[in-house]
């Protein structure tokens, strides 16, 4: 069983920063891939980035040039940076950890076995 906490949001002004860990607590199974999603109010949970067991990573649009998912080199801590932020990247902000990525393709929720409780991310204009 794994427990994830993320840490690290927080309100920022547009054109601002922020980085998100992602502390992951328990053995990490060794196929699984981790991402971060993020929930705006009234919509659904939409998929930021992934980096799978290989180490290689995927953005939705998007993210492409302002995000970057990493990990540390344990596996058991994985961060967002967030560069350029804007005020549409207000959310909630959580991270998964799953083993289902091929069934679902990894901005699925479906894909994920493990979730965080979030961590909230203000842009103001």
């Amino acid at each position: 069983q794994l427990r994830l906490v993320e840490s690290g949001g927080g309100t920022v002004q547009s054109g601002g920063s922020l980085r998100l860990r992602c502390e992951v607590t328990g053995r990490q199974h060794r196929t699984y891939s981790m991402g971060w999603f993020r929930q705006r109010p009234g919509e659904g949970r939409e998929g930021i980035a992934l980096i799978d067991s290989n180490s290689d990573t995927y953005y939705k649009d998007f993210a492409k040039g302002r995000f970057t998912i990493s990990q540390d080199t344990t596996g058991q801590t994985l961060y967002l940076q967030m560069n350029s932020l804007k005020p549409e990247d207000t959310a909630m902000y959580y991270c998964a950890s799953g083993g289902r990525i091929a069934y679902f393709g990894w901005d699925s929720t479906a894909s994920y076995n493990y979730w965080g409780q979030g961590t909230q991310v203000t842009v103001s204009s």
